[in-house]
C-alpha cells in the first residue's frame, strides 16, 4: 500500500524489510537425482528447477549425481522439489535441509500402518521443541525438525519406543550410508549388465569375425535355414536380441525420458546408433530369409558390442567418479562412531556413564573422553586437562594443551589426559559438519568456464545427429552415382550398407559425457585435496579466480602477525600510579573486542596480580570509534585511547615528548597507543605483535610467481612501514591508517586498474574488502564473520598457504584445460575419422563398436585425468621453509 501511494506520485519503491525477510527465510536442500547421463540431462534438470515459484538458485552437478537448490518454504517445499525432478524424467532423494531448526532422521520398525504413524506422531509432538514431523511409511523413515537447545534425538527414540506398548523400535537412519549404497548398487548395475553382455556379444564377435576363418566351422556357421538365411545370422540375431532390448533396456529408457521432455542426450545418440545397425540386420536376414537370391550382411556385431563397450566405459567412469569425492568421505569419517556419555547429580558427581551412539549426542550433554580417542563432539572443557593434536581439523601439527574452560573440535584427537566436554554444538553445527558442508557445496558450484560446456551440450547431440544423417546420405548418394570407385566398398557390404556404418560410427564416436565432466571432476578432485591439506575453497568460481590473482593485499594484525598482541613498554607523561592508569584504560577497553583491546585488558590483569573474578569500573558512554579507538566515561573521567588522528580530532594537545616516543615505538614495528584523561594526553602504550615467522619468505615466492603484495591496515603509517620493510614490500604499496570502508575502496581502485586482487585478513574490519576482492582469502583463527565472507579459508592459519591456494587453483585450471582440449580434440578428431575422410587416402574406416569404445574411453579418461590432481603437492619453495621461515637449500 505504501509503495502504491510513493510509486503514484512518480518515484520508484520497493520494500526492503521485505525483501531482508525473504533472503533470511531461504533454505538450502540437497537431493540426490539419479537417472542423469551427460550434460544435456543436468543443464534440462537445472533450467526446470530454476522457474519453479519460490526457488531463487538451483544448481546441479553431473559429476556428484546431485542438486543443492535454494528456495523459500513459505512458497515451495521439498516435497514439491522431488515431485518436480520426478517430472522432469529423474529420481530425487532428498539428502538434507537446510532450515534453521536441527534435522534428524530415524529409522522405526514395526510401523505398518497409518494409524502406527499418527500414533508415533502425536507422541513426539507432545515433545517440548520438536516443530515438523515427515514419516515415509515405504522406507520407515522418520524426518523430524526441532529445536537443539529443547529436546535431542534421544527423547525422540525413548517416545517412540515407549509409544503402543513398546512395539516400535526406533534408531538413527543411515543417511549417509544411503547416498553410499546407492553409488555401490549403481557400479554393482553396469558391472552385472557388462558381464551379462559379455557371456552373448562375445559369441556374435566369434561368430561374424573368428570362426568364419575356420574351415569347419565356417561350414557350419554357412549352411543354409531358409532360402538365403545362415545358421550363423540366425545365432547372430538370436544372441544380440537380449543385449539390444534387455540389456540396453536403459538407453531406450533414457531416450525416452530425454525426448519426452523435450532435449537430447547421450541416451537418444547409443539407442539410434544401436537401433540402425540392429534393425537394418534384421531386415537384412528376414529379407534373406524370403529371397532365394538376396545374400545378407548383418551388423549384430556392431550394435551389440556398442552396447557391451558402452557399458564397460560407464562402469569405469562411475568407479572413477567415486573416487573424487573421496575427500568428503575421509573427513565425515574423522567423527567418532560412539561416545561416552556422562550423568550428573545435583552436585556436578558422576552417577553414571554410558556408550551411546555419537549422533544420539544432545546439547549441554557431558561427554568423557578418554586417552587416544576421538572428541566426539564441539564442546567446552568442564573438567580435565589434555593435549589435543587438531591437525585433522586446523592443520596445526603440534597438540593444543586444553584445561578447564578451553573450547575443543568434534573428531580432533585427545593424547593423554581424561576430559569432562560438555557438549555446545552437535550435528550440522559443528565445525566438522561445517567443513564437510563447505567442501559439498563447493563441489557443487559451477565455475564461470562450465558456462562454455553448458552452452554447447544444449546443441551438441542435435548437431552430431545431424552429421550422422549427413555422413549417411553423402556416402549413399556417392555411392549411387558412382563418385567412388566400387573397389572401395569392402567384399561382405553394398555401397547402402557402407555408407550406414558411417553413419553409424559418426552417431556413437561423439562424447557429450566427456565435455560435461571435464569441469566438474576437476573442481572436485582440486578442491578435495585442498580441505585435506588446510584450505578450504569455495567452489569453481574461487578457483577459477584464485589462478588469474596479480596482486594481493595483506591486512597486518592476525595476518602478516601472529595476531596476539601484548604491551612491552608504557610512558606514562604525568606523575600517576601504573596500576590505577591501567585499571581506567581497562575498564575502557574490555568493552572492545579488538586484538590491541585484549592485550591491554590482559596487561592490566597482570599488574593487579589475579586474573580470576576481577571487576574493573564501570564504563558509561562506550563509544568504539572503528579503525581508531575507543572512548568511555569512567569514574567521572572522560578516558580516550587511540591512534594520533583520533587525538587530533578530539582536540588534543600532543606534547612533543609523545610525538618522540611515538616515533621510536613506530619505528620498531610496535603499535603506539595515544592515552588522554579528560583531554590531556597521560601516557604512549607500545604494543608489539610479532610477525609470522614465513612472512618475508612468502612475499619473496609471491615476487617471483609476479604477483604483487600490498599492506591495507588501520594500524598507524610508521608500525605499517615498519612492518612492510621487515616482510620486504615497497613502501609504495603502504596504506595505513584505514577504515574498512577505505580497505575496501583500495581493493576497488586497484580492480579499475585491471587488476585481479586477492586479499588476505581475519577480521570484522577486512569483511567489506573480502567481498570486494576477486578473491578473499580468511585466515582460519580470525572471526567468523571474515571466514563466511571470504572465498578461500586457510583453517592452519599459514602464510604459506596463500601460495599453496594459489597454486592449487593453477593446476587445477591446466588440468580443466587438458580435458577440455582432450574432450574437444576428440570430438574434432574423432566424427571426422568416424565420418570416413581418411577413407579415399587411406582405406581407413573406424567400424562402429571401436567408435563406440573410443566414446566410452574418452569420459573415463577425463575422470582419469581428473583424478592425477591427487598426486598435488605443494611448491619445492614452501617445503624448503624451516620452522624460522629460512630457506633452506
Amino acid at each position: 500500500m505504501i509503495c502504491e501511494t510513493i510509486e503514484d506520485v512518480g518515484f520508484q519503491a520497493k520494500l526492503i524489510e521485505e525483501e531482508m525477510n525473504h533472503e533470511k527465510s531461504s533454505q538450502v536442500c540437497r537431493i540426490q537425482v539419479n537417472g542423469m547421463t551427460c550434460t544435456s540431462c543436468s543443464t534440462t534438470l537445472e533450467s526446470a528447477l530454476q522457474v519453479i515459484p519460490g526457488v531463487s538458485k538451483a544448481q546441479v552437478a553431473l559429476a556428484t549425481q546431485e542438486a543443492e537448490i535454494c528456495y523459500d518454504p513459505k512458497i515451495v517445499d521439498c516435497n514439491q522439489l522431488l515431485e518436480a525432478i520426478g517430472n522432469t524424467g529423474f529420481e530425487g532423494i532428498l539428502i538434507s535441509t537446510g532450515g534453521d531448526n536441527s534435522r534428524i532422521l530415524l529409522k522405526v520398525d514395526g510401523v505398518n500402518t497409518e494409524n502406527c504413524v499418527r500414533l508415533i506422531k502425536s507422541s513426539l509432538l507432545a515433545l517440548p521443541g520438536v516443530q515438523e514431523i515427515d514419516f515415509d511409511l515405504q522406507l520407515k523413515k522418520l524426518s523430524v525438525s526441532y529445536t537443539a537447545e529443547v529436546t535431542g534425538p534421544r527423547d525422540f527414540i525413548r517416545a517412540i519406543e515407549s509409544t503402543a506398548s513398546g512395539c516400535f523400535k526406533a534408531s538413527i537412519f543411515p543417511e549417509g550410508r544411503e547416498r553410499e549404497e546407492h553409488r555401490h548398487q549403481e557400479i554393482r548395475q553396469y558391472h552385472r549388465a557388462f558381464f551379462w553382455s559379455l557371456v552373448f556379444t562375445v559369441p556374435v564377435f566369434f561368430t561374424s569375425m573368428v570362426f568364419m576363418y575356420i574351415p569347419g566351422l565356417k561350414n557350419v556357421l554357412e549352411t543354409k535355414v531358409a532360402n538365403m538365411l545362415t545358421v550363423g545370422q540366425v545365432l547372430r540375431w538370436a544372441l544380440s536380441t537380449p543385449v539390444q532390448f534387455i540389456i540396453g533396456r536403459k538407453f531406450y529408457v533414457g531416450a525416452y525420458i530425454a525426448l519426452s521432455h523435450g532435449y537430447a542426450n547421450m541416451d537418444v545418440l547409443i539407442a539410434l546408433g544401436t537401433n540402425a545397425a540392429y534393425f537394418y540386420s534384421v531386415y537384412s536376414v528376414l529379407r534373406a530369409a524370403t529371397s532365394p537370391t538376396f545374400k545378407a550382411s548383418d551388423f549384430f556385431e556392431t550394435s551389440s558390442m556398442l552396447i557391451s563397450f558402452i557399458l564397460l566405459g560407464k562402469y569405469l567412469e562411475v568407479l572413477a567418479r567415486g573416487k573424487t569425492s573421496e575427500a568428503i568421505a575421509k573427513l565425515m569419517d574423522l567423527a567418532p562412531k560412539t561416545a561416552t556419555l556422562l550423568t550428573t547429580d545435583d552436585k556436578g558427581n558422576v552417577v553414571n556413564e554410558e556408550e551411546v551412539d555419537s549422533r544420539l549426542i544432545q546439547k549441554n550433554d557431558v561427554i568423557k573422553t578418554i586417552p587416544g580417542s576421538k572428541v566426539a563432539c564441539d564442546g567446552l572443557v568442564i573438567w580435565g586437562r589434555s593435549h589435543i593434536n587438531e591437525s585433522m581439523i586446523t592443520g596445526e601439527s603440534r597438540p593444543v594443551t586444553k584445561k578447564t574452560g578451553d573450547m575443543v573440535i568434534g573428531g580432533t584427537l585427545n593424547e593423554n589426559g581424561v576430559l569432562h566436554i560438555k557438549a555446545t554444538r552437535i550435528g550440522s553445527e559443528t565445525a566438522l559438519s561445517q567443513i564437510v558442508r563447505l567442501v559439498e557445496s563447493a563441489q557443487m558450484a559451477k565455475a564461470p568456464v562450465q558456462r562454455f560446456a553448458d552452452h554447447i551440450s544444449k546443441y551438441f547431440v542435435p548437431l552430431v545427429i545431424a552429421l550422422s544423417f549427413c555422413t549417411w546420405i553423402s556416402w549413399f548418394l556417392a555411392g549411387t552415382f558412382n563418385s567412388y570407385p566400387r573397389t572401395w566398398i569392402p567384399s561382405s557390404m553394398d555401397s547402402f550398407e557402407l555408407a550406414l556404418q558411417f553413419g553409424i560410427s559418426v552417431m556413437v564416436v561423439a562424447c557429450p559425457c566427456a565435455l560435461g565432466l571435464a569441469t566438474p571432476t576437476a573442481v572436485m578432485v582440486g578442491t578435495g585435496v585442498g580441505a585435506s591439506l588446510g584450505v578450504l575453497i569455495k567452489g569453481g568460481q574461487a578457483l577459477e579466480s584464485a589462478q588469474e590473482v596479480d596482486c594481493i593485499v595483506f591486512d597486518k594484525t592476525g595476518t602478516l602477525t601472529i595476531g596476539k598482541p601484548m604491551v612491552v613498554n608504557t610512558r606514562l607523561f604525568k606523575n600517576m600510579v601504573p596500576q590505577e592508569f591501567y585499571e581506567l584504560i581497562a575498564a575502557a577497553e574490555v568493552n572492545s573486542d579488538h586484538p590491541l583491546a585484549k592485550a591491554i585488558v590482559e596487561y592490566a590483569k597482570k599488574l593487579r596480580g589475579s586474573e580470576e573474578n576481577l571487576v574493573w569500573p564501570e564504563a558509561s558512554d562506550f563509544e568504539s570509534i572503528t579503525g581508531h579507538g575507543v572512548r568511555a566515561i569512567i569514574c567521572n573521567k572522560e578516558v580516550i585511547l587511540g591512534n594520533k588522528s583520533l587525538m587530533m580530532e578530539q582536540g588534543i594537545a600532543i606534547p612533543v615528548e609523545a610525538e618522540e616516543a611515538l616515533a621510536e615505538t613506530e619505528g620498531q614495528a610496535q603499535t603506539g597507543i595515544l592515552v588522554s584523561i579528560d583531554k590531556e594526553l597521560i601516557g604512549v602504550l607500545s604494543v608489539s605483535d610479532p610477525l609470522k615467522p614465513e612472512a618475508p619468505e612468502v612475499i619473496s615466492i609471491l615476487k617471483l610467481m609476479n604477483i604483487e603484495s600490498m599492506i591495507v591496515t588501520g594500524d598507524n603509517w610508521g608500525t605499517a612501514n615498519a612492518i612492510a620493510k621487515q616482510v620486504g614490500i615497497e613502501r609504495k604499496n603502504v596504506v595505513a591508517e584505514a577504515k574498512p570502508g577505505q580497505k575496501a575502496e583500495k581493493v576497488k581502485e586497484l580492480q579499475d586498474l585491471g587488476k585481479v586482487v586477492a586479499m588476505v585478513g581475519d577480521g570484522v574490519n577486512d569483511s567489506p574488502a573480502l567481498v570486494a576482492a576477486d578473491v578473499g582469502i580468511a585466515v582460519g583463527a580470525g572471526t567468523d564473520i571474515a571466514i563466511e565472507a571470504a572465498d578461500i579459508v586457510l583453517m592452519k592459519s599459514s602464510l604459506k598457504d596463500v601460495i599453496t591456494a594459489i597454486d592449487l587453483s593453477k593446476k587445477t585450471f591446466r588440468r580443466i584445460h587438458l580435458n577440455y582440449f582432450w574432450a574437444l580434440g576428440y570430438n574434432l578428431l574423432g566424427i571426422p575419422i568416424a565420418a570416413g575422410v581418411l577413407f579415399p587416402s587411406t582405406h581407413f574406416r573406424l567400424p562402429p563398436w571401436i567408435a563406440g569404445a573410443a566414446m566410452a574411453a574418452s569420459s573415463v579418461s577425463v575422470v582419469c585425468s581428473s583424478l592425477l590432481l591427487k598426486n598435488y603437492r605443494k611448491p619445492k619453495k614452501l617445503n624448503t621453509l624451516d620452522l624460522q621461515g629460512i630457506i633452506v637449500e
